[in-house]
């Protein structure tokens, strides 16, 4: 598929969330009229995230809007809160459809190079230093709840220091079914919040010190773990989730919208 066809095919989803969600009514009747509609903007935010352009300055150049950078970088922050929309949407219509089995995890944001951590003012007081599989690193984390069709159910954004644990809970409302995690999740109290209720169950493997038995099936559930981790790994090899680039908040906070719609909608 040509990078052409591949935008064309993103602004006609654009264009249908457009008209149901009736984006006209966000823009302000009096002022200057934008340069580009909102449709092109937010197409042209997904385009880039879709094909994995690095920066702005070089989706600018490939797809050659009718106005400067800078208002180009200024729109596509400024009307991020509309993908959101959509995004809301979408994983509200896939909380409706969800599959019985589900996944929650999270993931490193790191939003600079570690050793600029010090110096980086842009995300100071939202960021915070967190650990990983691959060690300390300075930035966000990004918690899923996903479904065994790899559907996006829920999202949410912390600073790198909150315990996974503390927003299952939170964003689990509308989930039914079987909720399974890793062992970063074993937590009595969260498996008792989850047995009040007929329609649920919370399952965390069990760690390596733990005398506990599994089921055949018990294990089976486990292994489909690296479902989840597939959406992890997509979104930061192919749409560009963790970046370093942005001068603002809204221009990282933009990035991580604009990258998770993408992969929605792809």
């Amino acid at each position: 598929m040509t990078s052409l066809s591949v935008y064309h095919k993103i602004k006609g989803v654009v264009s249908r969330f457009s008209q149901v969600l009736r984006f006209g009514t966000f823009l302000k009747s009096t002022g200057r009229k934008l340069a580009l509609s909102i449709e092109d903007i937010i197409s042209m935010a997904l385009f880039k995230q879709r094909t994995g352009i690095e920066t702005k300055k070089q989706a600018y150049e490939i797809l050659e809007p009718s106005c400067s950078y800078k208002t180009f970088v200024v729109n596509m922050n400024r009307f991020s809160f509309l993908a959101a929309l959509v995004l809301a949407v979408l994983m509200k219509t896939n909380r409706g459809n969800q599959h019985v089995i589900k996944h929650v995890d999270s993931t490193d944001i790191p939003v600079c190079l570690f050793k600029n951590a010090n110096a980086h003012k842009t995300m100071r007081g939202i960021a915070s230093y967190g650990h990983s599989g691959k060690g300390i690193y300075f930035g966000l984390k990004l918690h899923i709840i996903s479904d065994f069709a790899r559907k996006l159910l829920r999202i949410r954004f912390t600073a790198g220091n909150v315990n996974d644990r503390e927003v299952v809970i939170p964003m689990s409302d509308e989930i039914w079914g079987i909720l399974i995690g890793d062992a970063g999740y074993v937590s009595e109290k969260l498996s008792e919040e989850f047995r009040k209720t007929s329609n649920r169950i919370f399952i965390a493997k069990p760690r390596v010190n733990m005398k506990r038995i599994m089921t055949k099936f018990q294990q089976w559930l486990y292994d489909t773990r690296a479902i989840i981790e597939l959406n992890f790994r997509n979104l930061k090899m192919f749409y560009k989730l963790v970046t370093s680039l942005p001068r603002s908040v809204d221009g990282y906070l933009a990035n991580y919208i604009y990258s998770l719609l993408a992969y929605q909608i792809a």
